[in-house]
């Protein structure tokens, strides 16, 4: 008998990366049997990373969530039993009904994350048009990205432009400034070993001896949080070689006379007493960023999780104002490339539709949300994309929050985590291969349509099928809600952007993907930059009004480049936990292949640092601070400089010792732009456990 005939589905992978890869899903007799990256995809090219080539053995795992559930004895114990979606649905609307009658919608707060990316399932617009006609609390998405967009936007006027990441291979100085490539953004390295076949030189900045540093050029380990010093001591060497570039600073900048002053102010001597670095590699990096044209610059998300992590990318966007390299292919700085997306998100959002002074609620303070805010206090919880007991700031905190009994707490997820352990109720929600979205990203400027290849697991629904019918169960009449993924999609494609013109729902559903309508190569800001003044603004007239420093400066963390200080003294190790090679935040913690690949929990410390506190290879330690603690494996190595601890973030805290992950030692505290969470601003002590 011949075996059932088999096709071939255009997807994208949804996870929380710059790539977000083409992928193919072939099916057969119902079945999704093979998965790979696309081969015709110019930026994927048929690569997936090491944690996604295996992502249908996760849509298959056999702890996956294929029912709804209603939670059995006290909270975090993660007992349920099984109901039906008609059970669960008509609790949600009789609790919620009753919230919004006592407290108002406010009282609700639809939490979510960056699980899935998708503009329809996920953090682009899953829900909003509902949570927007109900108002309730509005989410902001401060945990990644905010710090460093605010940055971006007062350089350079639009947060998430700058250049195409393609255009590496014309870079003849790539600086790869708090990006571990190799593991986070690994199809930009293509383009780099393209560059590097014409010379370019390749130099990676960053505390930790990756492996994205350990394959670059140069190595630069500075002190966490003291890229802004740096950036400006590079400039002072570019200044004092008389190599800005004159012609473009006063053809396409304002306030070079102000900027160039805070340049002097930053003499190679005085950063390298911030740095840590010796004053010979500054000046030579500076020598170099000097006279090498095209210099491109790719900086992520890392470096800006500080107290001054938004003046911080502000200032290394600056630099290719200085040297002119906007104006070459190949030159400038890339952060985040979803600005190229200019779709029409009013039309997905519908944001008309909530109502004034709806209150708005930052991410990472969950813990304070939960346990101190009044007028009205937060009494329900609808958490999907999302794993907060795992993710965010203060961990203790949160799990107190969570524990609340009064809180009513609905978590949509795959897999029961350390979050659904708290959950009243417990939602199965399909994965990628089994729903409809539409993909941009935040490290290429290709969209992607994912179609469904297969039919749902178990009772699994996706979350906009989950919140239309919810909405129906809340008697919610505004059509808008109950659109279809199609209209969605048509939705936001609807704009008269030229680099959207020709790209329709139909041609992504024939062809899997599409370039946005950008030459290439490209050439940032040819036109002027999207400023108030069309110039990059080296002053910001816009931070002036809001009170903050309008020329690029360097702010100190608030914590971890502290050495003399009290809490140095307790706490006399900068603690940063990166982002892991096998894991992804805290998603694939529970499959066995890559919890056996990525291994314990473990804490790389200098020699001299381990040796002063007794602990030798594989030790158990305790790290520790005021705010709690987690336990780790220990590693001897000078891949950290001295007074720098490194471990790995994702981890689910039931799931390895001591019940909990590096979080549980971070402040909940906002950094100085946009609120965003300050994860490498975080002094520890290690002792062994």
């Amino acid at each position: 008998m011949s075996e059932p005939p088999t096709r071939e589905v255009a997807g994208a992978c949804p996870l929380d990366c710059p790539d977000t890869c083409a992928w193919v899903v072939t099916v057969q007799d119902g079945a999704a049997v093979a998965l790979r990256g696309d081969r015709r995809h110019p930026y994927t090219r048929g690569a997936l990373c090491a944690k996604v080539h295996r992502y249908l053995d996760y849509t298959r795992a056999p702890d996956r969530l294929l029912h709804p559930l209603r939670r059995l004895g006290a909270k975090g114990e993660g007992r349920f039993a099984r109901i039906s979606w008609e059970e669960a649905l008509d609790e949600i609307a009789v609790r919620w009904q009753a919230i919004i009658a006592h407290h108002g919608p406010a009282a609700i707060w639809p939490y979510y994350g960056s699980g899935t990316m998708g503009m329809l399932q996920g953090v682009a617009g899953a829900g909003r048009r509902l949570w927007n006609v109900l108002g309730t609390s509005q989410h902001l998405m401060t945990i990644c990205t905010i710090a460093g967009g605010y940055g971006t936007g007062y350089t350079l006027g639009d947060n998430r432009v700058g250049m195409d990441p393609e255009t590496f291979a014309y870079s003849r100085l790539i600086l790869l400034w708090g990006t571990n490539t190799l593991t986070t953004n690994h199809h930009l390295w293509k383009y780099i070993e393209a560059a590097r076949r014409q010379g370019a030189h390749v130099v990676a900045i960053d505390p930790v001896r990756t492996r994205t540093a350990a394959a670059a050029d140069e190595h630069l380990a500075l002190m966490p949080g003291t890229d802004a010093a740096l950036a400006l001591g590079l400039l002072h060497v570019v200044v004092s070689l008389g190599r800005d570039d004159r012609d473009f600073i006063a053809a396409h900048t304002t306030g070079w006379p102000a900027f160039r002053q805070r340049i002097l102010e930053f003499p190679p001597e005085r950063v390298s007493a911030i740095t840590g670095l010796a004053r010979e590699r500054i000046v030579a990096l500076g020598e170099r960023l000097a006279t090498t044209r095209p210099t491109g610059i790719r900086l992520t998300m890392g470096l800006q999780r500080h107290a001054g992590g938004g003046m911080a990318v502000r200032t290394i966007t600056c630099v290719p104002g200085v040297t002119g390299d906007w104006r070459y292919p190949g030159g400038g700085a890339v952060y985040d490339t979803r600005g190229f997306f200019r779709g029409n998100w009013p039309a997905l959002w519908r944001d008309d539709l909530r109502p004034a002074g709806a209150r708005r609620l930052s991410m990472t303070r969950l813990g304070e949300a939960l346990l101190e805010l009044r007028d009205p206090p937060v009494e329900s919880l609808l958490i999907y994309a999302s794993n907060p007991m795992a993710s965010v700031p203060d961990q203790n905190k949160v799990r107190r929050g969570l524990a609340r009994e009064d809180l009513f707490t609905v978590v949509v997820d795959n897999f029961q985590t350390d979050t659904a352990d708290y959950a009243d109720l417990l939602l199965p929600g399909t994965m990628q291969t089994e729903h409809a979205d539409l993909h941009y990203a935040y490290g290429h400027i290709y969209l992607n349509w994912n179609e469904p290849a297969v039919a749902p697991t178990g009772e699994c629904l996706s979350h906009t099928e989950i919140f239309r019918r919810l909405a129906r169960r809340l008697g919610v009449t505004e059509p808008s809600v109950y659109d279809s993924d199609d209209d969605l999609a048509r939705a936001v494609l609807a704009s008269d952007d030229p680099a959207l013109a020709g790209i329709t729902l139909e041609r992504l559903k024939a062809d899997g993907w599409a370039r946005l309508n950008v030459p290439t190569p490209f050439v940032p800001f040819a036109d002027g930059f999207p400023t108030p003044s069309g110039r990059l603004e080296f002053v910001s007239p816009r931070m002036m009004e809001l009170g903050l420093d309008p020329v690029p400066a360097y702010t100190p963390p608030a914590e971890a480049a502290q050495r003399e200080t009290g809490l140095a003294r307790h706490y006399p190790l900068a603690l940063i936990a990166p982002a892991s090679h096998y894991l992804l935040n805290s998603m694939f913690a529970n499959v066995p292949e890559l919890e056996r690949r990525q291994g314990a929990p473990a804490l790389v410390l200098h020699p001299t640092d381990a040796a002063a506190r007794g602990l030798r290879e594989g030790d158990v330690a305790r790290v520790y601070n005021n705010r709690g603690e987690f336990r780790a494996t220990v590693r001897v190595s000078d891949a950290v400089r001295m007074g720098v601890a490194a471990a790995s973030k994702g981890f689910w805290p039931k799931r390895v010792a001591g019940a909990a992950n590096a979080n549980a030692t971070v402040a909940e505290r906002d950094s100085d732009m946009g609120g965003g969470a300050v994860f490498h601003d975080n002094r520890v002590e290690v002792t062994r456990a």
